[in-house]
């Protein structure tokens, strides 16, 4: 990521962060989307190959998200829960193909079914109409931070996204459906811009990699 933009980034996340301590104020949504829209510009620079057009479209889904719960999440949730569950598909199918498991993998997979099996019996008595939405939100989320896990293209920064992103949407799940979080919404974007960022500085990691790989074998 050039470090124009990176700074754009860290200065634009930490405003919407910090501002969420204030009342609320017009227009705070589009300061929510501008963190994830730098990353966009920054991802739209890559070689056009599928993994770049596969995250583009993550992040691009990713931030009409984050369009529908910061203009009203009272009455937009489940479209900006759409979003992200078509954002997360991108991301899953851009992390393919997946490596042979070994090392302490298997016990993370289980670690990441355990928690959501306990997050789901949680939620459930809250859940209502929600139920079915939220139950595959929680399934497309827990196969994209597992693939994060297994993906061939894996890097510790592409398997702490994916571990971020389950923190974000966990803090949000427990927050609107099961008890208040103080400060829910500060701890929520905090986790969720650094899950991007992660996400984003994994899969530059695996195409440098793919780069260098193929300069080698040209060779």
């Amino acid at each position: 990521m050039p470090i124009k933009i990176k700074r754009l980034f860290i200065i634009s996340a930490a405003l919407y962060c910090f501002s969420i301590l204030l009342p609320p104020y017009p227009g705070h949504w589009l300061l929510k989307m501008l963190p994830v829209a730098l990353l966009i510009i920054t991802v739209s620079r890559w070689p056009g190959d599928n993994t770049q057009k596969l995250f583009l479209a993550g992040l691009m889904f990713s931030v009409l998200g984050d369009f529908f719960l910061g203009y009203d999440s009272q009455h937009w949730f489940i479209f900006g829960l759409g979003a992200f569950f078509i954002a997360h598909i991108a991301y899953i199918v851009a992390l393919m193909p997946i490596a042979k498991i070994n090392g302490v993998k298997p016990y993370a997979i289980l670690a990441y079914l355990a928690g959501g099996s306990l997050m789901l019996s949680l939620l459930l008595p809250g859940l209502a109409e929600l139920l079915v939405p939220v139950i595959a939100y929680m399934s497309i989320l827990l196969v994209m931070a597992i693939t994060a896990l297994l993906s061939k293209k894996s890097n510790p920064w592409m398997m702490v996204g994916g571990l971020s992103f389950v923190i974000s949407d966990a803090m949000i799940g427990l927050n609107k459906f099961y008890l208040t979080i103080p400060q829910a919404q500060f701890f929520i974007m905090i986790s969720y811009y650094f899950a991007q960022y992660a996400l984003l500085q994994g899969f530059a990691n695996s195409q440098q990699q793919k780069a260098q790989t193929g300069a080698l074998i040209t060779e």
